[in-house]
């Protein structure tokens, strides 16, 4: 039977044109690939090329094993590197990012649950794409994104987790705590302290105060939940949060009263390419699930 080193030798042959090259591109003797040589025209029961011919000349039958190994070794090569690619995919870790700074505080349980179900796997979470996680993911160097703002984009798909309260934090020895709830004229003109995020992303601004026509105050940013609530506490200004904020609050003088009679309500989505949904689905799958218990455990510890 003709084996795939057979055919290495014989391309060699074609490539080089002499035995000696041909041995030294296949890493072995002269005397070796010799060996190699008469091993296949045994096999064959015919010669490969003709013995001293300048240059190289083949047989009829060495022209057939030349064409056989320029149709053959490619598509093996090929074959070799996508099942190479397909176990690294297999082993690599699920890129995660996210555009809550507050989800933090649940989202680390939930890979720690992760871990335990799936201990041969790994998630890592990457935060250096906070304020730019969906373009990360189009681009393929993130997995999944969570996000409470889709967008309009055929190579992502955006599943829904779960709902969340936002709501205003505010000092427990200011006049808006003592509000059942609160309307955007009561905020006109307040400074709001957030994360580094651009005041007109901020839920506050983007779905209470500008529908509104209500302009918000001077905003005064930090990285920080817990420095975040620290300014609150210490009368610096208000801020808009995940319910579940607040459990970070750690004895500070808070509270939090709703936006709006009927509260502000925001959805949690996984984003994800449609090939990774594919590639990963049981993972993705998994993710999601823990992320969405974690979320509606979260909005009615508060």
């Amino acid at each position: 039977m003709i084996e795939l080193r057979h055919l290495r030798t014989v391309l060699a042959l074609k490539q080089t044109g002499s035995l000696a090259a041909a041995a030294s591109k296949c890493f072995v003797t002269q005397s070796a690939l010799s060996h190699q040589l008469k091993e296949l025209e045994s096999r064959i029961e015919a010669k490969v090329f003709v013995r001293k011919s300048k240059p190289l000349a083949f047989t009829e039958e060495g022209l057939k094993l030349v064409d056989l190994a320029e149709d053959i070794l490619p598509k093996v090569s090929a074959t070799e590197q996508q099942l190479k690619a397909a176990s690294n995919d297999e082993h690599a870790p699920l890129r995660i990012g996210i555009d809550c700074h507050s989800c933090y505080r649940w989202l680390m349980p939930v890979m720690a649950q992760f871990k335990q179900q799936f201990p041969d796997e790994r998630l890592d979470l990457l935060s250096r794409y906070s304020f730019d996680a969906l373009d990360a993911l189009e681009q393929g160097e993130l997995d999944l994104v969570l996000t409470s703002d889709p967008i309009a984009n055929h190579s992502l798909h955006f599943e829904h987790l779960s709902e969340f309260e936002v709501k205003l934090v505010v000092g427990k020895d200011t006049a808006l705590a003592k509000c059942d709830y609160v309307t955007p004229t009561q905020l006109a003109g307040e400074a709001i302290i957030s994360y580094p995020v651009p005041l007109s992303r901020l839920d506050l601004v983007q779905y209470f105060l500008a529908p509104a026509g209500v302009a918000p105050g001077p905003q005064k940013t930090c990285d920080l939940t817990n420095m975040l609530l620290q300014r609150i506490a210490c009368g610096e200004g208000v801020a808009s949060l995940p319910n579940w904020s607040l459990t970070e609050a750690q004895g500070l003088s808070l509270t939090t009263v709703r936006l709006g009679e009927n509260g502000l309500f925001r959805p949690l989505y996984a984003a994800i390419r449609h090939d990774t949904q594919a590639k990963h689905n049981p993972l993705i799958s998994r993710v999601m699930q823990l992320i969405a218990n974690a979320t509606r455990t979260e909005a009615v510890a508060v």
